[in-house]
């Protein structure tokens, strides 16, 4: 009968446990400043509370004393954190950069079924056929702000890496009006390209990857010299690229007057929709339209994704061996202290004061790890940049983000290891019977 009732509360622990991390992983920060209230109203008001607080004290005053093992659970906690939070912070710095790209006033255009720019090919007689759709916007001039482009892998060395080491860095092939669908975009240095020459301008993003990408420089791509006129900014995706004349990019790839895409300056942004209806009512056309910052969100998608799915899991092994860390601690703890807390109950302390301290004591700890590592994660990765491929065609470069969002979810982590490693000690410490604590101290 005893060993039934063994396991029944071993199952009641662990339906605890996990509805426990349950709630606690849907819990937003107005949660737990509700929480907190709540446990001062009852430390304060309550005679069961103020024990609680007593024995809390108690703990915490003995911690100096046991600095080691206190030191490998604070330690072993920010570990978790600081990593689950420098990989989620690539995966957010990955996803704002593409999606910083774009807006809802231009369109782009690939052929039907293209999940990206690399993958489409547009004939000459559809990009003329798109460039005359009403809701594409113009110039003083009556042309069409609209440029239809070409997009090449190039290989060029990377800076910082083997002499034999090349990257991929994405060409981009643009019209004349380039600059104007995306006037966020400007030289910072030297000059633009001009049209007719083997000339290029690349983003601030792929110099600082790659090598021989300052101005006045010579480059070789495909089986011809280039010459880089300038560097431009754009403060998204578009700066690890390089841009060149379409019609020599073209020339130099053998793309003959093919483009891989057309980005479209609209009339207004509610015009999509009929930009979109009028391109679906052309039988001359088999292509797909999005705007740009639907397109690059989309792009963006993916990898997000697996960048999180890779922190999570990495996170999840780190944590269940910081939960062990704990356990085995707070097992010391309770074990040491054995007499004291048999002693308490002895004179009229309850069950649920001592549960209560031991969650506390080993919550600080948590809680502190969560903060150190949350603070190690955001001084160290926070603006790092890197760089991954991106659409299949070349290097993107980016930087880590540190938003309070993932230091919030990283605090959230340290906190759950917390719960579940101070539980169990927790429930052994109130449940030991007090002559037989007595009597093994």
């Amino acid at each position: 009968m005893g060993k039934f009732k063994s396991f029944l509360f071993g199952c009641a622990m662990a339906l605890v446990v996990l509805a426990g991390l349950a709630v606690w992983s849907f819990l937003p920060w107005p949660g737990l400043v509700a929480l907190g209230v709540v446990l001062a109203l009852w430390m304060l008001l309550t005679r069961s509370g103020r024990q609680a607080g007593s024995v809390t004290n108690v703990g915490i005053s003995t911690l100096p004393q046991r600095l080691a093992a206190s030191s490998v659970v604070v330690i072993g906690i920010a570990g978790v954190v600081a990593v689950l939070v420098a990989l989620l912070a690539m995966a957010e710095g990955y996803r704002e950069t593409l999606s910083s790209t774009g807006n809802e006033e231009t369109a782009m255009v690939l052929r039907g079924g293209s999940a990206a720019e690399v993958m489409s090919v547009l004939e000459r007689d559809a990009v003329l056929a798109v460039l005359q759709a009403p809701e594409v916007a113009r110039d003083a001039e009556g042309q069409p702000l609209a440029s239809a482009e070409i997009v090449v892998a190039a290989n060029l060395p990377i800076r910082g890496g083997a002499p034999d080491e090349d990257g991929s860095v994405q060409l981009r092939g643009v019209g004349a009006e380039a600059w104007k669908v995306r006037p966020g975009m400007r030289i910072v240095e030297g000059r633009d390209f001009e049209p007719g020459r083997r000339e290029l301008v690349v983003g601030t993003g792929a110099r600082r990857q790659f090598l021989g990408l300052d101005p006045g420089s010579e480059v070789r791509l495909g089986s011809d010299v280039w010459t880089v006129a300038g560097v431009f900014e754009s403060g998204d995706a578009m700066e690890s690229e390089m841009w060149a004349d379409a019609e020599i990019v073209a020339a130099t790839y053998r793309r003959g007057s093919s483009r891989n895409s057309i980005t479209a300056q609209l009339t207004d942004p509610g015009a999509f929709s009929a930009f979109k209806a009028t391109l679906a009512s052309d039988p001359r056309l088999q292509v797909e339209a999005s705007t740009t910052a639907e397109y690059f969100a989309k792009q963006s998608e993916g990898m997000t994704k697996v960048l999180r799915i890779i922190g999570i899991v990495v996170g999840s092994i780190m944590a269940i061996g910081a939960v062990f860390g704990a356990l085995n601690t707070m097992f010391a703890t309770v074990a040491s202290r054995a007499r004291e807390i048999a002693t308490l109950r002895a004179i009229g302390f309850r069950g649920m004061p001592v549960v209560v301290a031991v969650m506390l004591e080993t919550m600080l700890l948590a809680a502190i790890g969560g903060v150190l590592g949350g603070l190690v994660a955001w001084l160290v990765f926070n603006g790092y940049t890197a760089s991954t491929l991106a659409g299949g065609v070349g290097q993107l470069t980016f930087e880590f983000r540190v938003t309070p969002e993932l230091l919030w979810n990283g605090l959230k982590w340290a906190l759950a290891i917390g719960f579940v490693g101070g539980l169990f000690p927790a429930v052994r410490a109130a449940r030991l019977p007090v002559t037989t604590a007595l009597r093994a101290a």
